[in-house]
């Protein structure tokens, strides 16, 4: 097998950056821990759309940089729990990574939900952006999503995007159209989710 990744270092300490915080570009105001009880899904039922109340938790840490050859990404590991209004068990969580490709000027998000579902997000955005957007399309080899062989079938995502809105009281909110073709469905089902959320550390 080639080995196509000879250059590649992960985290080289030779090029360690003392402060990732400075090179974070758009995604600097989200480091630290939010939580928000605003949340707004709706998603696919046995009989049709289901709306649900959420509130969430979610951690960004400061990580990087990572070395692609060339290449120098900045970024934020993430874990994401939300619950149902009124629930104890939590009905969603993920894990992943925002990035930022200063020099290409893309912010990604590249996450996986314990459903067998992977995304990579990505899009165009400045350094100083307040909002941006990111998106995925199932059987793109850049920008892509992926998932296990049932939901391939029954529940295949076909198209994933997400708008941020960095607000300038210090909260920050997502909007996600999450698309999905229901197996026996014409037409798409947009599974969508929204939030505002605060930081309650850094």
């Amino acid at each position: 097998m080639t080995d196509v990744y000879k250059d590649v270092d992960i985290f080289a300490e030779d090029d360690a950056d003392p402060d990732v915080m400075a090179n974070l570009g758009p995604l600097m105001p989200l480091a630290g821990v939010w939580e928000g009880n605003e949340g707004f899904d709706v998603a696919p039922g046995p009989d049709g759309a289901e709306e649900s109340r959420f509130r969430e938790r979610t951690v960004f840490e400061p990580m990087g940089p990572v070395q692609n050859g060339p290449q120098t990404i900045y970024g934020l590991r993430y874990s994401t729990m939300a619950w149902r209004l009124g629930e104890e068990d939590a009905f969603h969580e993920e894990e992943g990574y925002w990035l930022w490709d200063p020099k290409q000027g893309q912010v990604m998000r590249s996450f996986i939900v314990p459903r067998g579902v992977t995304v990579n997000a990505g899009g165009a955005a400045g350094p100083g952006d307040k909002t941006f957007r990111m998106s995925a399309e199932s059987g793109s080899e850049v920008y892509g999503v992926t998932s296990n062989p049932f939901l391939e079938r029954a529940k295949r995502t076909i198209r994933f995007e997400l708008t941020v809105t960095i607000h300038d009281d210090g909260r920050f909110s997502y909007d996600e159209d999450t698309q999905i073709q229901i197996e026996g469905q014409d037409e798409i089902f947009h599974h969508t989710d929204r939030n505002t959320l605060s930081k309650v550390a850094d």
